[in-house]
């Protein structure tokens, strides 16, 4: 597997490389040539033992979801196994910053990447979907059994790449990521219902779209087209 995940990621010797949740260093010893190699571990007492380990590397030791990736200079490479748990706000708070990234090879719980990489109109297409479309090129590249970790988890992981875009896919609205959050808190409703504290009905009709069409029927385009007739004091995070 970890063949596989350096043949995806042909690290080179200019890279700028950020590795979140390194652990004992399994994928690390394979990065060491990178020009520059940042690693954020939570544990402290695995962080201490990385420093001991990878003496070229800088160890920042505590929780990515807090860590300043804007901090680094544009061009980086994030890699790593995310912590599952908080998967999904970890890659907006890193989306949030993806100026300064080229791209991310992440693995993740494999539900969570079909997610990333789903179709509209699939039971998988989702909140997680549309807020990384404007910034992300996304592809699933390959499946992980339990057997790949010690201890085995019971379920199966996967491996994306998500490169990010040259340009926007669109023009992303200020009330981009409320619109999005309220259409998918009520998935099973009408664009109708689900957002009918956020843009009136009349302004979904004059785009072209069906106010009784469900949210997962939506491209992320005709979210940010929504979004953009959103009442004026709409606010997001």
């Amino acid at each position: 597997m970890l063949e596989k995940l350096l043949d995806a990621i042909q690290p080179a010797a200019t890279d700028f490389i950020v590795e979140i949740g390194p652990g004992e260093g399994a994928l690390t010893r394979y990065l060491q040539s990178a020009q520059a190699l940042h690693l954020i571990e939570l544990d402290r007492d695995l962080a201490a033992r990385l420093a001991e380990q990878f003496p070229k590397a800088t160890i920042h030791a505590g929780d990515a979801l807090e860590f300043d990736f804007a901090q680094f200079p544009a061009g980086m490479r994030i890699v790593g196994n995310l912590p599952y748990n908080i998967s999904t706000p970890l890659l907006f708070h890193i989306a949030a910053a993806h100026a300064h990234v080229s791209d991310l090879h992440v693995m993740l719980q494999k539900e969570v990447i079909d997610r990333i990489v789903a179709a509209p109109n699939t039971g998988e297409y989702g909140r997680l979907t549309v807020m990384l479309a404007p910034w992300f090129e996304t592809r699933h590249l390959f499946d992980v059994g339990p057997g790949a970790f010690v201890p085995a988890p019971r379920v199966w992981s996967a491996v994306a790449r998500l490169r990010v875009r040259t340009e926007p896919a669109f023009v992303v609205p200020p009330a981009f990521a409320r619109t999005v959050s309220a259409a998918f808190s009520a998935r099973r409703k009408t664009l109708r219902n689900a957002l009918r504290s956020v843009v009136d009905v009349a302004e979904i009709e004059a785009l072209g779209i069906d106010p009784g069409r469900r949210p997962e029927t939506l491209s992320p385009a005709e979210f940010a087209a929504v979004a953009a007739r959103a009442a004026p004091d709409s606010e997001t995070r």
